[in-house]
C-alpha cells in the first residue's frame, strides 16, 4: 500500500484532479489570474500535498503564473534538491507552463536569482506587469540604498491600474517572532506614497489577512508546506487568520476588484472575498472574519 506521501506524488505526477474544487472566483474574461504561495520548498509531504491541491484548483480555476514569497528552497541547494523542491512536486505545473515569479526569503541561497525557473533573471529584486497589474518583487533580507532608489523610481513610473508589492518578512503581523517594523519602517512610506493596493508576505507559517493599514491590504501567505499551529492571534486589525493547516491562495483581477480564495491541503476554503482599487470609492468590501474557520 502507498503512503500518503507516495500517493501524492504519483496523483501530481499524473495530473489527477477529482472533481469537486470549490472556486468562488468569477473567472471573467481577460481577468489577471494568479496563485501564492509561500515558505514552500521542504520537499516533505506536506509540499506535495498542497501541490496536489492547487492541480485540482486549477483543472476549474486555470490561473496563469504563481507568485513565491520566499524560502523557495529549504537546506541544501544542489541539483536534486531543486528537482525534489521544487520541479517535482510543482511538475503538472510547469508542464502546463504556469510561470513562477520567485522573492529570496531568508532560508534562500541569493544564487537563486540565477535559477531560470524562478525567473529573477539574475537579480535580487524586478518588476513585471500582467494586464492591469504592476508586481514589484522586493528583497527584503537586504534593503541597500540601491534597491531602495529602484523602488522609488520604479513604483513612480509604473503607471499600473494596480501595484502588487510581495517579499519575504510581513509589515504586519500576530506571529510570536513579529513583524518586521523596521522593514516597514523603511519600505511602508512608499507603499503609501506611491499608492500600492495590496502586499503579500510570507515567512510566518500561518495565514493572515489585514484590515487596510493606511489603505493598503496586507496578506501573510506562508504555509504552502510548513505550519506553526496556534501562532495567529487575534487583534482588532486582521480581517482573517488561519493556522491550523498548510494553505495557498489564489487571486484574480478584473477591472478595479480583486477576488481572492484561500484554500488549504484538503481543499477547505478558509477565506474569500472581493477588495477594491484604493483609488477607487467606495472602500474595499470583504468577506470572512478575523475567528478562524472550521475544516473539514
Amino acid at each position: 500500500m502507498r503512503s500518503r506521501f507516495e500517493a501524492a506524488i504519483l496523483a501530481i505526477a499524473l495530473g489527477a484532479a477529482p472533481l469537486g474544487a470549490q472556486v468562488f472566483l468569477p473567472m471573467k474574461a481577460g481577468s489577471v489570474r494568479f496563485l501564492v504561495i509561500g515558505d514552500a520548498g521542504t520537499g516533505g509531504r506536506e509540499q506535495y500535498e498542497v501541490a496536489n491541491e492547487i492541480v485540482r484548483y486549477g483543472k476549474t480555476f486555470p490561473f496563469t503564473f504563481a507568485l513565491m514569497l520566499g524560502d523557495n528552497i529549504y537546506g541544501s541547494e544542489r541539483p536534486q534538491d531543486f528537482e525534489r523542491k521544487f520541479t517535482r512536486p510543482y511538475k503538472t505545473l510547469l508542464d502546463k507552463g504556469i510561470e513562477f515569479d520567485a522573492a529570496l526569503g531568508n532560508h534562500d541561497d541569493p544564487n537563486q536569482r540565477f535559477y531560470k525557473p524562478f525567473n529573477l533573471g539574475g537579480n535580487r529584486y524586478r518588476t513585471f506587469k500582467k494586464g492591469n497589474v504592476r508586481f514589484f518583487v522586493i528583497d527584503s533580507n537586504y534593503l541597500d540604498p540601491e534597491q531602495l532608489k529602484w523602488l522609488d523610481k520604479e513604483l513612480a513610473a509604473s503607471g499600473s491600474d494596480w501595484k502588487i508589492a510581495y517579499f519575504h518578512h510581513p509589515l504586519y503581523t500576530t506571529a510570536r517572532r513579529g513583524p518586521e517594523v523596521e522593514v516597514r519602517a523603511v519600505l511602508e512610506p512608499l507603499f503609501v506614497k506611491y499608492g500600492v493596493d495590496v502586499v503579500f508576505s510570507g515567512h510566518e507559517h500561518i495565514y493572515e489577512r489585514y484590515k487596510p493599514q493606511k489603505d493598503i491590504y496586507y496578506f501573510t501567505v506562508g504555509g504552502a508546506a510548513k505550519l506553526r499551529k496556534g501562532d495567529t492571534h487575534p487583534s482588532p486589525l486582521l480581517a482573517a487568520r488561519f493556522d491550523r493547516d498548510r494553505s495557498f491562495l489564489l487571486a484574480e483581477i478584473s477591472g478595479d476588484s480583486l477576488y481572492f480564495q484561500t484554500v488549504t491541503r484538503t481543499g477547505a476554503v478558509v477565506d474569500k472575498g472581493v477588495l477594491a482599487r484604493r483609488e477607487v470609492r467606495p472602500p474595499a468590501t470583504t468577506t470572512g472574519a478575523a475567528t478562524q474557520p472550521k475544516t473539514r
